[in-house]
């Protein structure tokens, strides 16, 4: 079992920088792909960015490839979203997700485990 716990949300103004953070409980989370998924009001949940456990290979959405970089720190148990040069379309609830394995990283029903999201507000 993995308990996934988001923060670093927040308001920001167009053109600014967050880190998100997803926190995970266990002691097994570096045998863990990550993902990061986004869901803006009145819109489907979509990928974001993932980071395989086995290869270390990073995947990124179109729409945010050379402006977000997903990291991992394993002895920390924890996940990271830099977010720069942000835009208001990015404005959304972020949620950090969590496969036992590297199966298809930029789909949702490929992750078991699921943080309750953090919400990310970007002003024109």
């Amino acid at each position: 079992q993995v308990q996934l716990v988001e923060s670093g949300g927040g308001l920001v103004q167009a053109g600014g920088s967050l880190r998100l953070s997803c926190a995970a409980s266990g002691r097994t989370f570096s045998s863990y792909s990550m993902g990061w998924f986004r869901q803006a009001p009145g819109k489907e949940r979509e990928f974001v960015a993932a980071i395989s456990w086995i290869s270390g290979n990073t995947y990124y959405a179109d729409s945010v490839k050379g402006r977000f970089t997903i990291t991992r720190d394993n002895p920390k148990n924890t996940v990271y979203l830099q977010m720069n040069s942000l835009k208001p379309e990015d404005t959304a609830v972020y949620s950090c997700a969590a496969q036992y394995g590297a199966v298809r990283l930029t789909l949702m029903e490929e992750y078991i485990y699921w943080g309750r999201g953090t919400q990310v507000t970007v002003s024109s």
